[in-house]
């Protein structure tokens, strides 16, 4: 039996497809979004809709941008080009952001290699990443990939594969348990792990 009106009814199923929302959240969320005021709503709406719009990968690193454009770190002159921190999604850029301690640039792989998911190097931002590391400015890559079976098996492949550069390939020194992800490590335990990177 339906409780609710047809249009609240989808609402909630919207946002239930959400990741880390059940269905009661859900059902919060939607009736929090039908109380706000008009303008309000149609704020939220604009977001979402302007978001999908404008934001999308910057062609040198892979990470979110508004427009065509490079990203906010790409363009920063004082960032050091020679260090390239790698991570699995834009999600782990803004964990790394948050310790204040790394002066490099990034690659976002967008995923991590998962023959259980079928996903492969091809279905990740890898030939992106040969691309920049083969241009010579690179002297080290930093594998931030989460340590997991996956995330570990990601940093595996892409250090042989890069190995023949001649670049230096660590892998940060995890002050966090193995099956935890970089979201949500602290800032003190993120600075320890990027400190205490080690040569893979």
């Amino acid at each position: 039996m339906q409780y609710f009106p047809p249009a609240l009814e989808q609402l909630v199923e919207q946002f239930a497809r959400l990741p880390g929302i059940g269905r009661k959240s859900a059902q919060r969320l939607a009736f929090y979004i039908l109380s706000l005021p008009e303008e309000d709503a149609a704020a939220f709406a604009q977001a979402i809709t302007q978001a999908k719009a404008e934001i999308h990968c910057c062609p040198v690193c892979q990470n979110f941008s508004q427009g065509d454009g490079l990203c906010p770190i790409c363009q920063d002159p004082k960032r050091d080009a020679g260090m390239l921190c790698v991570v699995a999604d834009p999600k782990d850029v803004a964990a790394m952001e948050r310790s204040r301690e790394y002066p490099g640039v990034y690659h976002v792989l967008h995923g991590v290699i998962s023959p259980m998911n079928h996903i492969g190097p091809d279905q990740l931002r890898v030939k992106e990443l040969v691309s920049r590391v083969s241009s010579g400015e690179v002297r080290e890559i930093i594998m931030a990939t989460n340590p997991d079976t996956e995330g570990e098996a990601t940093a595996m492949y892409l250090s042989r594969l890069l190995k023949p550069f001649g670049v230096k390939v660590t892998r940060l020194a995890y002050g966090i348990p193995v099956g935890s992800h970089l979201e949500y490590a602290d800032d003190a335990t993120l600075m320890r792990a990027l400190e205490g990177r080690r040569e893979m």
